[in-house]
């Protein structure tokens, strides 16, 4: 094994995972232990998630350290995500993680759970590199950013109420769909027409320009508002269980435009085609194919293995390795926090970003 080696820890959720990383960003050892648990109340519940990390994290590194084939001693570097997230969930990795290094001597460094995704699709394409218009859509977060560097990013848009991930989830739920929704959605969408139903797209009009507001911004609010009164109105009518597929499809199809067009605003301003797909509801099949369709040829599309774009522990130690590189290793009194600044995030309020 080449060195140092990096242990990434991720419980920023509903996912304990860790992760190590041999000197070459290889994946020696990588295990996910997701948490059924929230099934029964159709969503995550904070208080379930922390106990849930708290009563498996031991075992989940243990057995990321066996199929790596090292111990823990052999780690040089300790990363963890330490925001944004749940906060109870988030404890119990910061809290591991510290007393962890701090008994065998090594540094640690917080990873901000966002930065993480951006660097997942590195770990299986060496190509996965900036320059590139980076979309992070997961359950909690839906951010637009432009990537000169590693570390060096630009803020263009994000969602000004709910995330893509917990629209979806909202609508399954809705739809009588099992947890979490992302998947049911497709699934149920794969027999949909959605053309049937015709859904809003929030804050994407053909009067948009660049320089305004909410030219790269997000929301989700008033698709969900939609969802729910159609969903009513096909219940009342008593045809909404012959209607759901469609209901999903239609849903699926207005999500995944939005998020499509407003990326490719950024690609238009940047002046740079290659996109990366980051983050949970980055695996969504229908999300994938439009992004490279509206691309064109021309165009890139960097993304993770649908694996690797859910909470990970690879992708941690990935971001963490990056930083440790830069010298950045957090103090002894590190902590966690639900919500936590970008790092190396620049914000513009116009919409022009030129290329570097």
């Amino acid at each position: 094994m080449t060195g140092p080696l990096v242990l990434g820890i991720e419980t920023s959720c509903d996912e304990t995972s860790a992760a190590v990383l041999d000197g070459e960003n290889r994946i020696l050892g990588h295990v996910i232990l997701s948490q059924d648990v929230h099934r029964v109340f159709g969503g995550v519940v904070p208080e379930l998630a922390a106990r849930a990390h708290l009563q498996k994290i031991d075992a989940v590194v243990d057995a990321a350290l066996d199929e790596a084939g090292c111990t823990l001693r052999d780690i040089d570097v300790f990363g963890v995500t330490a925001g944004p997230g749940l906060i109870g969930a988030l404890l119990v990795g910061v809290c591991w993680t510290k007393a962890a290094a701090f008994a065998l001597g090594r540094p640690v460094v917080g990873v901000h759970h966002m930065e993480g995704h951006l660097f997942a699709p590195s770990l299986e394409d060496p190509g996965a590199e900036p320059p590139f218009v980076g979309l992070l859509v997961s359950g909690g977060h839906t951010l637009l950013l432009y990537a000169r560097a590693w570390g060096e990013y630009t803020l263009l848009g994000q969602t000004r109420d709910d995330a893509a991930g917990e629209a979806f989830d909202k609508v399954a739920k809705l739809l009588q769909l099992p947890y979490p929704g992302g998947p049911e959605i497709q699934r149920a969408a794969l027999s949909g027409d959605p053309a049937r139903h015709r859904l809003p797209r929030p804050m994407l009009r053909s009067d948009q320009r660049p320089g305004q507001d909410d030219y790269f911004d997000f929301s989700f609010s008033g698709l969900k508002t939609a969802v729910v009164d159609l969903v009513g109105r096909l219940g009342r009518e008593g045809v909404l269980e012959m209607e759901r597929d469609h209901v999903a499809a239609a849903f699926q199809d207005a999500a995944v435009d939005v998020l499509v067009s407003k990326t490719l605003r950024a690609v238009e301003e940047t002046g740079c085609s290659r996109v990366l797909l980051g983050g949970g509801v980055s695996a969504n099949l229908r999300l994938r194919e439009e992004m490279a369709r509206r691309l064109g040829p021309d165009g890139v599309v960097l993304r993770a293995s649908p694996r690797l774009s859910l909470d990970n522990g690879a992708m941690i130690a990935r971001a963490a390795r990056f930083r440790f590189d830069l010298g950045e290793i957090a103090p002894l009194d590190l902590t966690a926090a639900a919500s936590m600044p970008f790092p190396g995030m620049t914000h513009t309020s116009d919409s022009t970003v030129a290329l570097a």
